[in-house]
């Protein structure tokens, strides 16, 4: 109890620091600038006169030990100036008291499942497309009848810069995120918006919808909308592949119908991470020819027996046969499932499918996958 009663003390002198810190132009003080990026280095600050210790934890540390003791004025301003890392998107957390925080002064923050972060983006050339572009589409939250999951459910749908005054019909990407995600995972952690309002404006990319469904059959949204959900069971047969049914029969005929798009195999593409990767290779499997771009990222295949091998080349060889124009599989090398990937690799190369396998440094994180986005974006519909 008096562990609970303290935590609550220390968020509420925090949030009372906080808005002291947004109220300190009209008091003449001067206000609380985080994170501050000043050349080779960044300062981090944070408004906490009571707190005994704080530490500033980030995504761009090895781990959480490497935590970087803040030091506190005469004011209770802790600050920390660390060294610039190499251009990149980074989240971080303020360590107070034991507490993790996000950091009251930046705006910029990401939902990551249940977890907030705030967010550090460095600017470079690996980072060039994660900032807004000039010419910029739009992202809708739409609502979609699926018979097949049997409810009403919401998808995000970015449409590129022109489309609402435009005539013209346009290709479609079908982007899947991984298991602890939702709908809206590759919009905010992934730069989609941004990512192909560079690539487009820029002219790297075709023009293109991106739609982002919710991988999660048992939810109607992401759960910050607080809407029921159901459970399936996963080894009631008429439950398998459910989700990746409702791609083909309710997402894809939803947007054909309502959005302004080409209804043709070759105008179509998949792209998933992890549990979406997962989808994906399943999704052109049971619907060989459906979609001509098939993008699986940071996952593969596991092939247990002859038997399940057998399966898997049936499907892979039926593929081929029904025609596809890119099939990019892409993973870190660090990645804990760069071995399923290799399978997924080794079972194309035997069955003859023309393919990428791309493969960089790194692991089973976000990182990778917007740069596999910034990779494969421009390679789509050509």
């Amino acid at each position: 109890m008096k562990r609970r009663l303290t935590i609550s003390i220390i968020c509420l002198l925090i949030i009372t620091g906080s808005f002291a810190q947004e109220l300190a132009n009209f008091a003449g003080r001067e206000p609380v600038i985080s994170p501050e990026i000043k050349g080779k280095e960044v300062v981090f600050r944070i408004a906490a006169p009571y707190a005994a210790t704080v530490k500033l934890l980030g995504s761009w540390m090895k781990d959480n030990n490497s935590a970087a003791e803040m030091t506190k004025n005469e004011k209770g301003l802790w600050s920390v100036t660390i060294e610039t890392p190499s251009p990149e998107l980074y989240t971080y957390s303020f360590i107070v008291d034991g507490l993790s925080l996000t950091d009251p002064n930046n705006v910029f923050m990401q939902r990551d499942g249940t977890r907030y972060l705030s967010v550090l983006l460095i600017p470079g050339e690996l980072t060039s497309n994660y900032y807004e572009a000039t010419q910029r589409g739009n992202l809708s939250q739409v609502w979609y009848d699926s018979p097949t999951i049997g409810t009403t459910r919401r998808m995000f749908v970015y449409t590129p810069f022109g489309y609402e005054t435009g005539i013209e019909r346009y290709p479609v990407l079908y982007l899947l995120h991984g298991a602890g995600g939702d709908e809206d995972a590759w919009s905010t952690m992934g730069r989609t918006c941004q990512i192909m309002d560079n690539l487009i404006q820029k002219k790297l990319a075709k023009p293109m919808l991106v739609v982002m469904p919710n991988g999660n059959p048992g939810q109607q949204a992401a759960r910050t909308l607080l809407l029921p959900e159901k459970t399936f069971d996963r080894n009631d047969p008429k439950n398998a592949d459910i989700y990746v049914h409702s791609i083909v029969k309710d997402i894809v005929p939803y947007i054909e119908k309502n959005f302004r798009v080409i209804s043709k195999p070759g105008s179509r593409a998949i792209a998933g991470l992890s549990m979406g990767a997962g989808h994906t290779i399943r999704c052109t499997n049971l619907y060989p020819g459906f979609f001509s771009y098939i993008c699986p990222l940071s996952n593969g295949i596991r092939v247990a027996d002859d038997k399940a091998k057998a399966d898997y080349d049936a499907q892979f060889r039926a593929l081929k046969k029904a025609g596809y124009k890119l099939y990019f599989l892409a993973c870190g090398d660090a990645d804990f499932l760069i071995e399923s990937a290799r399978t997924l690799d080794a079972t194309l190369t035997r069955n003859g499918l023309k393919h990428t396998f791309f493969v960089n440094g790194g692991g089973h994180t976000w990182s990778n996958w917007r740069i596999y986005l910034d990779t494969f974006g421009p390679q789509l519909f050509r």
